[in-house]
Formats: C-alpha cells, sequence, structure tokens
C-alpha cells in the first residue's frame, strides 16, 4: 500500500517505511557526521607523526578545486563528503536503479549477517582523489569503506580478483598519492568512471585482505556495534584475544543506523 501524499509504504510483514521521515533523518545524521569530520580532519592534519595527515591535503584541494569550479552538485557544500559532481549520471552510465539509492537499500534491503554465505562480483567505492596511473585512492576519511572491504573479506564474499570501481569527476583524478605512503587497509580501485571516459588502472597495489585488528583502535570499534560482536566471536571460537591498535583521538561521532 502506496499513500501519494505521506509516501509512506507497507512492506516485509507489514512494517511501515515513511520515506520523508527516513530523509529528514539521514540528513541530520549527515550534518552531524560532517561536523564530526571537520574536527577530526583538524586533529591529524596537525598531528604530524599520524601517518594520515597528508591525506588531508589532497582532500581538501580535491574539495575546494570541485566547489572553485562550480563542478560540485547537490549536496554542497562536498567537503567532508564523497562528493557528487556534475556529469554523475553519465559516469554511471545511468544505471542506477532506485534500489541502489540510500532510501531504497533502506526501503528493499535485507539486513544480513557476518556468517551469511553471499557472493559479490563487483564494488562500488566512493573516492574524494584517485590516481588513474596506480589505482590509489582517497575517502573522505571515516574509514568505514574500508572496514567494509575488510567485513566483506572476512565473509568469503570478496577476493583479490572482485573488481573496485570507483565513480568520480575528471578533476577528482590526482596524480600525487603516494604509493608507500599507504596503508595496509587502503582498498586500490581497478577501474574508474567519469563523465568522459573509464581507466582501467591495472593497479599493482594489494588488495586488503581482512580486518586488521591490531590497526584498529579501541575508540573506533566502540563506534561499530558489529565489529565488537565479530572480534567476541573471534576471540570465542578461537580462545585467543585479538590484538588492538593504539588508541586514538576520535571527535564525537554521529550516531548511525546499524
Amino acid at each position: 500500500m502506496t499513500r501519494n501524499k505521506s509516501r509512506i509504504h507497507t512492506g516485509r510483514k507489514g512494517a511501515t517505511f515513511s520515506e520523508e521521515a527516513y530523509e529528514a533523518e539521514r540528513l541530520r545524521l549527515d550534518a552531524a557526521a560532517r561536523e564530526s569530520m571537520a574536527q577530526k580532519s583538524e586533529i591529524e592534519a596537525q598531528d604530524s607523526d599520524d601517518p594520515k595527515a597528508w591525506k588531508w591535503v589532497i582532500r581538501k584541494r580535491v574539495w575546494d578545486l570541485m566547489e572553485a569550479r562550480n563542478i560540485a552538485q547537490f549536496p554542497r557544500p562536498v567537503h567532508h563528503r564523497i562528493p557528487n559532481f556534475v556529469g554523475a549520471h553519465i559516469a554511471a552510465n545511468n544505471t542506477i536503479k532506485e534500489a541502489c539509492t540510500s532510501v531504497g537499500v533502506a526501503k528493499y534491503g535485507r539486513p544480513i549477517g557476518l556468517d551469511e554465505k553471499i557472493k559479490v562480483d563487483l564494488i562500488v567505492i566512493g573516492s574524494v582523489a584517485v590516481d588513474p596511473k596506480t589505482g590509489a585512492r582517497l575517502g573522505k576519511g571515516e574509514g568505514f569503506a574500508e572496514l567494509e572491504y575488510g567485513m566483506l573479506r572476512y565473509m568469503g564474499a570478496i577476493d583479490d580478483s572482485t573488481p573496485v570501481v570507483t565513480s568520480v569527476h575528471d578533476e577528482q583524478l590526482v596524480d600525487d598519492i603516494p604509493i608507500e605512503k599507504l596503508l595496509i587497509h587502503d582498498v586500490p580501485v581497478d577501474i574508474i568512471c567519469t563523465p568522459t571516459q573509464v581507466i582501467f588502472t591495472n593497479t599493482s597495489i594489494s588488495k586488503p585482505q581482512g580486518i586488521y585488528w591490531d590497526k584498529l583502535s579501541p575508540e573506533k570499534l566502540g563506534q561499530i556495534r558489529i565489529l565488537r560482536e565479530l572480534k567476541s566471536k573471534i576471540e570465542r571460537e578461537s580462545g585467543q584475544k585479538l590484538p588492538c591498535g593504539p588508541s586514538e583521538k576520535l571527535p564525537p561521532t554521529a550516531q548511525r543506523r546499524r
């Protein structure tokens, strides 16, 4: 059943889904998360000992460029986002369906557990900047895409041969991401789609093999319930305590739907 005015849908087992309520909550969480990421970027960029500090220089340059040249699209400003851009629909080859959108996932998607056996044929990942010659990629700095990739590796849903694709504006292509400074959990891309070209990077950068618990701080672990559950499960089954990464100072993070 659909009520056109309020856009309330009756879904599985009679549950109702309001697109308006979902969108309002999503925007609230987005604003809180962006404010949080702005604080995080200041903390990391000013710490000369932080191995991630250099990434913020490239991110800021790309964000500033997209705003200055007016190639950014809603939502704006693009700072601390995976940016939407002019020609994004062309880069995606007009294949976006409702079920692939944030609202569509919430409406039609089915939560799965880490023990569920699935096979993922291709991964699409957002980027702030990407090097077409090496496949090196920078996200917006939260690290959630890398953790999601690691969890899929743990589940056996993907492997080294699973293509990783990103869709960006041509101005987001860079040539100064230092491969030697990439971290072990950074995910390279195999294919880059822009409004004008499709690039096969033939990347030689190793893909993450799973979740690197010794790199995951207690604070980050505390933000992600499913990772805490997975850590407890592995420790319970193996009888051994998993390592934990060094502590880090994180800004307050908006509550996310888990």
